[in-house]
């Protein structure tokens, strides 16, 4: 009598050994890959930077949404935007993030035109071109708190050079960091002063780079220098004027050490207030670390409102 086979059909299907032998040679190779081999050299510093870096900004933003004050540990328990509510309303926080927004455009603004005015001069052949370079390139090497002790003796209203030059032609001598209405045109001119000669470098990259038909194709028709260079070769340079705005820009962002060492920390605000500047004397001099976590949160959004449209042009460029 033959017996009724009882297992019940199942309907996933079997697994065939081409498959498993597929899956352990991708493994073989993922194990002996260079991503693989090199973690030992690459993870270490990842992971530090990771903590120390993305997670320090994580925390900063979850200080922000308390009332933390640094003296008893923050309550996570209820988180709010009051920091930010607060900041928003405040007059002093409008009046340093206007003052971020004029020195941002300004500075860049007036970088990328005096670059461009040299570069074109040293690209057209002046004499001593190799010295101009050198002198206009130079002070980009100093560092921010140098460059603000150089300026800092400078803009002395008892002895500095501008008092010398001014006192020479009759002038009365002028506070050019104690007058709020002249400090923060004083801080803009000093690091166009720093930062011009790096557009000017970048530009005259771009200039070399065109070819020298276009000159003599320009002067066959009868065009100017000036109409040749304003027509033809300006507008070939959006590269460069991109490349070089984003970094102004971000050196603009970072001109906390310069208004630092120039004007201090706890002075009072002169006109030269930042988002940066206000966001440490809240912290450190009043201790109020969530007020200044919010502001250090929204000073992050605007780099990163500078930084990401430029990535997201260099990938429909396909340079990244």
């Amino acid at each position: 009598m033959a017996t009724r086979d009882t297992t019940e059909p199942t309907n996933q299907p079997a697994v065939s050994t081409d498959e498993v032998v597929d899956w352990k040679t991708k493994l073989r190779y993922f194990l002996n890959s260079d991503f693989v081999r090199s973690s030992p050299y690459w993870g270490i510093p990842f992971v530090i930077m990771g903590i120390a870096v993305y997670g320090g900004i994580g925390y900063n933003l979850v200080i922000s949404f308390t009332d933390y004050n640094g003296l008893e540990p923050p309550t996570f328990s209820s988180l709010d935007l009051e920091m930010y509510r607060t900041a928003l309303a405040s007059e002093a926080f409008r009046e340093a993030a206007i003052n971020n927004f004029v020195l941002l455009i300004s500075f860049t603004a007036i970088s990328l035109i005096l670059g461009l005015f040299l570069a074109i001069l040293l690209d057209h052949g002046i004499r001593y071109k190799n010295k101009v370079q050198t002198i206009y390139l130079l002070p980009m090497a100093l560092s921010f708190v140098v460059t603000a002790q150089l300026w800092l003796w400078m803009f002395n209203p008892d002895s500095g050079v501008l008092t010398i030059i001014v006192t020479t032609f009759g002038f009365d001598p002028v506070d050019w960091l104690g007058n709020p209405q002249l400090a923060l045109p004083a801080v803009i001119f000093a690091l166009v002063w720093q930062f011009s000669g790096y557009a000017m470098v970048v530009y005259l990259a771009g200039l070399q780079s065109i070819p020298d038909d276009q000159f003599e194709a320009a002067k066959v028709d009868g065009a100017s220098t000036i109409r040749t260079y304003l027509r033809i070769i300006v507008p070939q340079l959006k590269e460069s004027s991109v490349s070089a705005a984003v970094v102004l820009m971000v050196f603009a962002l970072k001109a906390f050490t310069f208004l630092y060492s120039l004007v201090g920390q706890y002075r009072p605000p002169n006109g030269t207030d930042i988002l940066a500047t206000l966001m440490v004397r809240q912290a450190f001099k009043f201790g109020k670390w969530a007020y200044g976590a919010a502001i250090a949160t929204m000073l992050l959004l605007l780099a990163l409102s500078v930084i990401a449209p430029y990535l997201a042009y260099q990938y429909r460029q396909g340079s990244l």
